[in-house]
C-alpha cells in the first residue's frame, strides 16, 4: 500500500510470460496462473509518469507498475519493509540508512541498486525543472533530504531535520536510472513516459507491467516476470495474468457493465445501492462497505492573482477575484450547500457531510470540532448584502456595487455522474440567494489542465483524494505547493492564516508525539473550516461491488478491496 501525495479524483509474449512464471512454482499453485482482472476507468490516463502525476487517471495505472522502500500494512498502518528489507536511524533521528533487498531486478531484468534510488530523489524530485507534488513532501524547513548511495544494497539518508512521516513517506515510487537518465540530462523528463510511449520503455519493480494502451478504449497489464515477492510457499506473484482497464465514458456505462457481467469490480456510488445490493445472490458478487472516503468533495473559487504571461491577462477577472477572496463570499457559499439534500438525493442517504478537511475515515487525525455553516439561504443573503450586493434591476441576480452581475462559471467533470448531481444541487442553491452559476461539463483531464497548468477557471466542484498520515497533503495546503488549488505555488504566503498553516505543517512534520502532532493538525483543520480556501460537501460511502470468483480477496479499511492484487487468484 502506498501512501502517496494527494490527487486529483475522477484503471503477444502473453503465453512465454505465463511458461517464466509457471516455472520453479508449487505444482498446487500452478492452477492459480490464470486469468483476467477487468475494471473500469472514466478518463485516460496523462502519463505513465508517476513523478509528474497529481490526478488519479494516471496514479490509478502506474500504482500497478512502481514501488517504493517502504509500505503499509492496510489494516493496522504499521510501515513494514517493500523494496528495502530492513533500516535504522541515528540517535538524533536525521541519519537513516536502508538496506535494500537481494538480488531485486528491475522489470526489464537490469538489477535495482541504491543508485537509482539516489537517481529518483536527487535527479528527479529535487529537480528544479521536473515539477512535481513529492517535492513539497520531501522538503522539510525549507531544505532537501540528501541522499547518497553507500554501496549498491545501502542508501542514506540525510534529512535538515526531524521527519515524523518518514518512513511512511518512503512508499513514493522509484524509478530505473539507467533507463532515465539521459532523458534527465537532456531536460526531457518531464516529456518522457507520455501516453506515446513504448509499452517496453516504461520499467518499473511493481507487479505489473504496460502491455497495451488503446487510447479511449483500454489500458491492459501483464505480469512483470522479475517480480521481487513471492507467495507463502515461496511461489512466484502475481497470480492475475492480465489487468485490463476498460476506458468508459462514464460511471453509468460502468454500471452497466458490471451487471452484464463484463466488469470483475465497480466502485459503487449511494445511488447504485438499491439497485446492486439486492442482486448479489442472483448476479453472484458481494457489496463491500469500507466506511466514509478518506478523500474530500468539495467547491473551490479561484483567488489566483497572477497573469497569464502568453496573454498578459489575469487568470480571473479582478472583480470575480475581489469576490472569491473575501470570505464572506465563501461562508455564503458555504452557507448554500445543502449538505443533507446532497446525501439524500445524489449518494442516496449513503454519505457523510463532510466539514473538515480530513476524513473520519483516516482514524486519530480526524477532527470533528471545527466551525460549521448549517444550511441557511437567509444567512447567506445577508452576507452577500454586507458585500454589497444588490439587485438593482430585480431579474434575480444580484449586482455588485459597481453593477457588474454576480455571475462566474462552475466547472467539474462529465464522466462522473455523481459529481455532476452534486454541482447541479449547488448551482440551484446559489442562484436561489442571487447568484448566476453557468455551470460546465468538461473532461477530467482538462479539468486537471485548467488547474494546475492555464489556471483558466472560476469555480470547480472537485474530490481529492485522502490518507491516513496529513503531512501527504502538504502538496495540497502549504502555500508553494503544487495542488494549492485557489492559489498555487506561491513564493510567500498571500495571507496570514496560510502562513499559519505553513508554519503548522512544518512543525507537525518534526513532531514525534502523536497526541502533540495531533494537536497541530487540529488547529490545521479548525483553520481550514474558518477560512474555507475549499468548501467542502458530502462524502460518499466506500462501497465496491466485486465478483465472487477471487481467492484471497483481503478487503482492508485503509487499503480498500484490491490492494493485495498479487496475492489474489481466480477461483
Amino acid at each position: 500500500m502506498r501512501i502517496p501525495f494527494k490527487t486529483l479524483k475522477s484503471t503477444v509474449g502473453f503465453f512465454l510470460l505465463c511458461s517464466f512464471v509457471l516455472w520453479g512454482s508449487p505444482a498446487w499453485a500452478q492452477s492459480r496462473y490464470n486469468g483476467r482482472l477487468v475494471l473500469a476507468v472514466t478518463s485516460d490516463p496523462k502519463s505513465f509518469n508517476p513523478i509528474l502525476a497529481k490526478e488519479t487517471s494516471t496514479t490509478t495505472i502506474t500504482a500497478h507498475i512502481f514501488e517504493g522502500l517502504t509500505t503499509v500494512d492496510p489494516f493496522t498502518l504499521k510501515v513494514i519493509p517493500n523494496l528495502a528489507e530492513s533500516w535504522d536511524s541515528s540517535r538524533d533521528g536525521l541519519t537513516w540508512t536502508f538496506v535494500l533487498r537481494e538480488g531485486l531486478l528491475w522489470s526489464d531484468g537490469k538489477p535495482f541498486t541504491s543508485e537509482d534510488v539516489v537517481f529518483t530523489f536527487e535527479d528527479l524530485i529535487f529537480n528544479d525543472d521536473i515539477p512535481n507534488s513529492s517535492r513539497d513532501i520531501f522538503t522539510l524547513a525549507g531544505k532537501q533530504i540528501r541522499v547518497e548511495a553507500v554501496d549498491k544494497r545501502t542508501v542514506q539518508f540525510v534529512l535538515p531535520v526531524k521527519f515524523a512521516p518518514f518512513l511512511r513517506s518512503l512508499g513514493q515510487e522509484l524509478l530505473p536510472k539507467h533507463v532515465l537518465a539521459d532523458a534527465v540530462r537532456n531536460r526531457k523528463f518531464s516529456f518522457t513516459w507520455g501516453i506515446d510511449a513504448k509499452s517496453a520503455d516504461i520499467v518499473g519493480m511493481g507487479a505489473y507491467l504496460l502491455a497495451d494502451y488503446q487510447p479511449g478504449r483500454r489500458i491492459v497489464l501483464r505480469p512483470n516476470p522479475y517480480y521481487w515477492k513471492k507467495g507463502a510457499q515461496g511461489e512466484k506473484l502475481p497470480y492475475i495474468q492480465k489487468i485490463e482497464y476498460v476506458i468508459v465514458p462514464s460511471m453509468d456505462v460502468g454500471l452497466l457493465k458490471f451487471l452484464e457481467g463484463s466488469l470483475d469490480a465497480y466502485t459503487m456510488r449511494g445511488m447504485d445501492y438499491p439497485l446492486l445490493k439486492p442482486n448479489e445472490k442472483a448476479k453472484d458478487f458481494t457489496v463491500y462497505d469500507l466506511g466514509p472516503d478518506m478523500g474530500s468533495s468539495f467547491i473551490t473559487f479561484n483567488q489566483n492573482m497572477g497573469v497569464n504571461s502568453k496573454t498578459n491577462k489575469p487568470f480571473v477577472a479582478a472583480h470575480k477575484q475581489g469576490w472569491f477572496a473575501d470570505i464572506r463570499f465563501r461562508r455564503s457559499v458555504a452557507h448554500a450547500v445543502d449538505k443533507k439534500r446532497i446525501i439524500e438525493i445524489v449518494k442516496n442517504g449513503l454519505g457523510y457531510p463532510q466539514d473538515s478537511a480530513e476524513s473520519p475515515g483516516v482514524g486519530q487525525f480526524y477532527c470533528a470540532d471545527v466551525m460549521k455553516y448549517a444550511f441557511d439561504l437567509d444567512a447567506s443573503r445577508a452576507l452577500l448584502k454586507d458585500m454589497g450586493f444588490t439587485d438593482k434591476d430585480g431579474d434575480g441576480v444580484l449586482e455588485d456595487a459597481e453593477g457588474r452581475k454576480l455571475e462566474f462559471n462552475l466547472y467539474t467533470n462529465a464522466d462522473n455522474g455523481e459529481r455532476v448531481d452534486v454541482a447541479s444541487i449547488i448551482r440551484s442553491d446559489l442562484e436561489r440567494v442571487g447568484m448566476k452559476v453557468n455551470l460546465q461539463l468538461v473532461e477530467f483531464n482538462t479539468l486537471v489542465a485548467k488547474l494546475t497548468s492555464t489556471y483558466d477557471w472560476d469555480a470547480i466542484v472537485l474530490g481529492l483524494t485522502g490518507s491516513t498520515d496529513p503531512h501527504f497533503g502538504q502538496n495540497v495546503w502549504r502555500s508553494s505547493g503544487q495542488l494549492h488549488l485557489w492559489n498555487p505555488q506561491q513564493k510567500t504566503p498571500a495571507t496570514d492564516w496560510e502562513k499559519r498553516v505553513d508554519a503548522i505543517f512544518e512543525a507537525a512534520g518534526q513532531e514525534f508525539d502523536e497526541g502533540k502532532r495531533k494537536a497541530y493538525y487540529d488547529q490545521y483543520q479548525k483553520i481550514v473550516a474558518e477560512e474555507l480556501p475549499v468548501i467542502y460537501t458530502a462524502l460518499s460511502a466506500r462501497l465496491t461491488a466485486v465478483k465472487n470468483k477471487f481467492g484471497n480477496l483481503k478487503p482492508a479499511p485503509f487499503g480498500g478491496v484490491f490492494h493485495n492484487l498479487e496475492e489474489i487468484y481466480i477461483k
